[in-house]
């Protein structure tokens, strides 16, 4: 019974992601960096954010602010038309997923 309910819960929950997910591979072709501070400590998440964010900008991206999010960077875009929209990224090469 505990079994067909945790089944049953799964495919509902499975169900219930938007179609439109972004999911990344973090095996795009494209433009890669990668960065290591030498002294054995990982950046930080607030470091690591703001790499990507001034990488996204250098490839012309005009992002407000950048995430590790789902294994994709989330990245809130400036729209020309006013506002704000989220983009997702693949890390390491910056390309952009659907």
């Amino acid at each position: 019974m505990f079994r067909t309910s945790l089944a049953a819960f799964g495919l509902v929950m499975i169900a219930a992601l938007p179609a439109h997910a972004a999911i990344c591979s973090g095996s795009g072709e494209g433009l890669s960096y990668s960065f290591n501070l030498g002294l054995g400590a990982p950046m930080s998440e607030d470091a690591q954010n703001q790499f990507d964010l001034m990488n996204l900008r250098r490839l012309g991206v005009d992002a407000t602010r950048v995430e590790r999010w789902g294994g994709c960077l989330r990245a809130f875009v400036r729209k020309p038309e006013g506002g704000e929209e989220m983009q997702y990224f693949e890390p390491g090469t910056y390309r952009r997923v659907q």
